[in-house]
């Protein structure tokens, strides 16, 4: 069990779409000192920054967040970059958490760590059973390098690190931009500004078949905080709701949402990505006793109500 009253926690990627949360969470369960840096004065890429980090800060408690993430577009674009920037910054921080002899390392990986054609619901005992899906691969494996480094460390350092796969996250202070965000916030901002200038229709990339499980951003950040406080173990766990919808059935519900009732056409030229995504949650539930509580259309109204005032 890990004392957040008496912790100091370094919180990388703090200030993110995620990390906020985090923090929030962190904040209203007492941790004593929490230390969110920012990438204007630590680089996690670069080994001489995470070495100042880690003097800076003195941390009981890593919690690292900090990833180059986007849209299977993004992912496509820049491969090179997601690979090496996730890889370089994984490696690094956990390296020098190791060397600073930090208490408790939560590595935060993610679902698209996981074969393409893993059988659902996904399960833990799956996650080396072949190879990610392609658009996000480069991703995926750069950060399942967290969990075998994790592993590792205990190993030969006996560095508790632990290991938690989210599934894909949406709410309100997601990221919107059309060429890097994911797909919930990327069809509630095509469905309201067509739905603006009257259009009678919005094209969606694949053909819809593929489906996806998502999870409200709060629910994920009590996931992680009730994960740092009470497990301990090597074996990673996934962190989702259990319910997959096909990515057709979330355009009509999104476009019903927001007002848009024009038609749906499906650009098949486009990736669809990994064809199922679905967790297995036993283990969260077992181990540090979370169950996702959001419901998928209170949070769907949640997010399309904040990008409604912020646009």
């Amino acid at each position: 069990m890990t004392d957040l009253e008496t912790a100091r926690v370094v919180v990388t990627g703090g200030a993110g779409f995620l990390g906020r949360h985090v923090v929030a969470r962190l904040r209203e369960r007492g941790a004593g000192a929490i230390v969110v840096p920012r990438r204007a004065e630590y680089d996690l890429t670069r080994e001489p920054d995470v070495e100042r980090l880690y003097r800076d800060a003195r941390p009981s408690v890593v919690i690292h967040l900090a990833a180059v993430v986007g849209g299977i577009g993004a992912n496509r674009a820049t491969p090179g970059t997601f690979v090496y920037d996730n890889l370089m910054m994984g490696a690094l921080v956990m390296e020098h958490a190791r060397r600073a002899g930090v208490e408790k390392f939560v590595g935060v990986g993610t679902i698209c760590s996981y074969p393409k054609l893993t059988p659902v619901p996904f399960r833990e005992r799956d996650l080396w059973n072949g190879y990610p899906e392609e658009t996000n691969a480069p991703y995926g494996i750069a950060k399942k390098m967290l969990l075998a480094q994790g592993q590792a460390y205990r190993t030969q350092y006996g560095l508790n690190a632990i290991h938690l796969l989210p599934v894909n996250l949406y709410g309100p202070g997601d990221n919107f931009d059309p060429e890097s965000s994911h797909v919930i916030p990327a069809l509630i901002r095509k469905c309201l500004e067509a739905a603006a200038r009257g259009a009678d229709h919005i094209e969606c990339w694949g053909d819809g078949s593929p489906t996806r499980e998502f999870l409200f951003v709060e629910d994920c950040a009590e996931a992680i905080v009730l994960a740092t406080e009470r497990f301990d173990g090597a074996e990673p766990v996934n962190i989702g709701t259990g319910q997959e919808i096909s990515v057709k059935r979330l355009a009509e519900l999104i476009a019903g949402l927001v007002g848009f009732r024009g038609a749906l056409r499906w650009d098949t030229a486009r990736p669809n990505g990994q064809p199922r995504r679905c967790l297995d949650t036993t283990r969260a539930a077992e181990l540090f006793g979370f169950r996702a509580r959001t419901e998928f259309v209170a949070g769907l109204t949640r997010t399309i109500d904040w990008y409604r005032t912020r646009r």
